[in-house]
């Protein structure tokens, strides 16, 4: 079993605690006993969340809120390198730790499934989490997301097993040596950190080449990144490769998905028999999703019907075709899709649960450099709505780039048959969808920004 903490880990003071990922290492470790502290730019539930578990959190970031005592400062690639806290630490001598760093520390000791891949990696962590936590076995779990029954991102479990979410977009998911590692899909995308295709393939590589020997890659069989990928480390002699999805040639093949309004019936062929299982999310990519849980689990020793049954407990993560409510006959929904392929999907599932239903979209682009890249794509991906109202780019970390705006996006939707809405002030944007709703529709607000803020405001602009 693991230490409760590690030695260094003793006193962290965390530099941005109330994000998805250092939050969740923050509460792992005051759950274990550490004496946790940090900072963040704003008050959250989160930050609230964390006080609750003993943690002490300062809003805003100043040099003051490091103690003289802390045994080390956690970062992530997002904190920058003039901020007053990192300049502390280095005054006083404190190690820095990067997040990645101090989630490997955390499951030193334990069976661990770590779970990557372009998208979809929050959705599969959680349902393994919820699944294994179904079945008694009490695991350890570090998620992007909240889950929507317990509502939270990570938890210290007293079970062998530890589950994480495997983060590709600055490489940190090398730091991990899982006995299962999961890569549902390889793509192009953080163009920040990555010039080429070869580069990310280069880095899901290094990723695998840190599975323990003996151990396993659950990978699918139909994304062609991932097929790649297949063929450049299947060689590799100390690994046991399983693969999943519809292809005939899948060791664990998806027979058949069928849509039960927001929910899928999911029918797998595994050693030669056939098991079917529900899953409380519409679409094929989140049956697929489920599928490559099941096998990871199948992969640590247990039974494919037990982790079937278990599987159907799970009942969403929070922003990933999460249902806000209903008012006025409309239901709105949200949806953490930013990347191409996701708002394909998501689209795409909620185009069949919609039915004879209109669907319309509230679409916040998420950074200047994905945008800049993808921005072309994104747009076509809007063709699949009815009717779509696109927001100004959401920056997070990164500056403008010059003539880098939500335009290319509301161009090439136009330019692919869409109708679309550019309004740059969100608040405008609930008397925007209600002058275009009508009952029976669905509103999809999607993007990985302050864009989930307007769920909300719509329902309460569409009740009045």
């Amino acid at each position: 079993m693991a230490p409760a903490v590690p030695g260094a880990m003793e006193r962290p003071h965390f530099i941005g605690i109330g994000g998805a990922g250092m939050s969740g290492i923050a509460k792992i470790l005051a759950q274990r006993g550490a004496k946790v502290a940090g900072s963040d730019a704003k008050e959250s539930a989160t930050a609230e969340a964390l006080r609750e578990l003993g943690a002490t959190v300062h809003i805003g970031h100043a040099a003051e809120h490091l103690a003289s005592d802390a045994s080390c400062v956690v970062v992530s690639s997002a904190i920058r390198p003039d901020n007053p806290e990192l300049a502390r630490a280095a005054e006083l001598s404190v190690p820095v730790v990067h997040r990645s760093d101090a989630l490997a520390s955390l499951m030193t000791g334990l069976r661990s499934i770590a779970v990557a891949g372009t998208h979809g990696k929050t959705t599969t962590t959680s349902m393994l989490a919820v699944a294994l936590t179904e079945l008694g076995l009490d695991p350890s779990y570090a998620i992007g997301g909240d889950l929507a029954g317990p509502g939270t991102n990570a938890r210290h479990g007293e079970g062998d097993i530890f589950v994480a979410e495997a983060d590709e977009s600055d490489r940190s998911f090398q730091k991990y040596d899982p006995e299962v590692a999961i890569v549902l899909n390889v793509e192009l995308d953080h163009h920040a950190n990555y010039a080429s295709m070869d580069e990310i393939y280069e880095s899901f590589e290094t990723f695998v080449g840190k599975i323990v020997p003996g151990g396993t890659l659950v990978i699918s069989a139909d994304q062609p990144g991932a097929v790649e990928l297949t063929s450049r480390v299947r060689e590799q002699s100390s690994l046991k490769v399983v693969t999943y999805g519809a292809s005939q040639t899948a060791d664990v093949r998806v027979h058949k998905v069928t849509p039960r309004g927001l929910t899928s019936e999911v029918t797998i062929l595994l050693n030669g028999k056939f098991l079917t299982f529900t899953v409380s999310v519409p679409g094929s990519h989140y049956a697929h999703n489920a599928v490559a849980a099941l096998a990871a689990g199948v992969a640590l020793g247990i039974p494919a019907h037990n982790l079937a049954s278990a599987i159907g407990a799970y009942t969403g993560v929070k922003r990933r075709l999460q249902l806000k409510g209903e008012a006025a006959g409309v239901q709105v929904i949200d949806s953490y899709a930013h990347h191409p392929t996701e708002m394909t999907a998501d689209l795409e599932a909620m185009r069949g649960a919609a039915s004879e239903s209109r669907l319309l979209v509230v679409f916040q682009p998420h950074l200047f450099s994905r945008t800049q890249e993808l921005g072309t794509e994104m747009g076509q991906a809007l063709a699949l709505a009815d009717a779509s109202v696109v927001l100004d780019i959401y920056p997070a970390r990164e500056d403008p780039i010059p003539g880098i705006t939500s335009d290319l996006i509301i161009d090439a939707a136009r330019a692919a048959g869409a109708e679309v809405t550019g309004v740059h002030d969100k608040a405008a944007v609930p008397e925007a969808i209600a002058g275009m709703a009508t009952p029976g529709d669905l509103v999809l607000t999607m993007g990985a920004g302050d864009v989930t803020d307007l769920g909300p405001a719509i329902l309460a602009r569409l009740s009045n």
